[in-house]
């Protein structure tokens, strides 16, 4: 199979095109590197089967180019991060919702299976856990920027599902349940290599809030394990959206005790009011945790690595960047 990734040289999209390529795919990676970095996909750049453009999906002519030769889309490519949602909000909204329009536009021409990566965020401040697909989706007020990302991604979904509908492209959609592992980075608020970086280095470890709220945290390689399944059955997924994530809820707080214990560090633990760690009125939701039945009826997916497996590999990667 001949796959394009969009934002391949991002976190998940290395992963992914690690384990395309093991597989014995082609792939082809798109990225501006905006988030993504050259050191992410280094190991990769010399495989016959792999290729790669610095280029932004805005550009219609090597989108349209690559899109022409590949048989599936893999759309990652997005704006990410709460921090960077909070402080450029136009950019997360002309990036996400303008580059899905791209990106299922040329998918249209070529006839490309397409997954569209979605995020749990799109469930707001929904109430009813875990959350399932079906669900209704509730978001804060168009004042606070924050939810600015979980709109965009919402219309995302709204075009990747009509154009299954009206063109019968086969899009499938996925809903990421905080994804974590080796090689993501902190830099734009990723809790996990957050909390490591700082106990492995003895500062403190920083919780957003009272380190109350709760979420549910999935390695990695289970995540990409659910895409390459998703792509392989594109006859019965499409025109669905799936959770993608683990179900073990954690608080924030117990996750940094959890993480300084593992690292047997002595670092303290610091609490930062939510509007200054953001912005003034931030909101944030309480408890994320996905139903995940739908996508264990369809591909006879779930979440297999423990979170004690992911914080030893995050923390095993960070100490050997150290």
């Amino acid at each position: 199979m001949n796959v394009l990734i969009t934002g391949g040289a991002g976190f998940i999209g290395t992963h992914l095109s690690r384990l395309l390529l093991e597989r014995g795919d082609h792939v082809a990676v798109l990225d501006n590197l905006s988030t993504g970095s050259l050191e992410n996909i280094q190991a990769l750049a010399g495989h016959p089967s792999y290729s790669f453009a610095i280029d932004d999906i805005a550009n219609a002519l090597v989108l349209d180019r690559l899109a022409s030769q590949a048989d599936a889309i893999v759309h990652l490519a997005a704006a990410v991060g709460v921090q960077l949602v909070v402080e450029r909000p136009t950019e997360t909204i002309e990036t996400n919702v303008l580059g899905t329009h791209a990106v299922l536009a040329a998918a249209r021409r070529y006839r490309c299976r397409t997954i569209l990566a979605s995020t749990s965020e799109v469930y707001g401040k929904g109430v009813r856990v875990p959350f399932r697909e079906d669900d209704d989706l509730l978001l804060g007020s168009t004042s606070r920027s924050r939810w600015s990302y979980a709109a965009s991604k919402m219309l995302d979904e709204f075009l990747g599902l009509a154009a299954h509908r009206q063109y019968g492209l086969p899009v499938t959609v996925v809903r990421f349940f905080n994804t974590v592992g080796p090689g993501q980075t902190g830099r734009y608020g990723m809790v996990v290599p957050r909390f490591v970086r700082s106990a492995l280095l003895g500062q403190p470890v920083t919780i957003y809030g009272d380190g109350q709220q709760t979420r549910c945290f999935c390695h990695v390689q289970d995540t990409v394990r659910a895409l390459v399944a998703l792509l392989d059955h594109g006859a019965e997924t499409s025109g669905e959206i799936y959770n993608i994530g683990a179900s073990d809820e954690i608080t924030i707080e117990h996750l940094a005790q959890t993480v300084i214990e593992r690292t047997e560090s002595s670092a303290p633990i610091a609490y930062i009011p939510y509007s200054e760690a953001y912005a003034p009125g931030f909101e944030d939701m309480r408890r994320r945790v996905p139903d995940t039945t739908k996508a264990y009826q369809a591909i006879h997916w779930r979440a297999e690595r423990t979170l004690a497996q992911i914080l030893d590999d995050v923390i095993a990667y960070e100490r050997a960047r150290l």
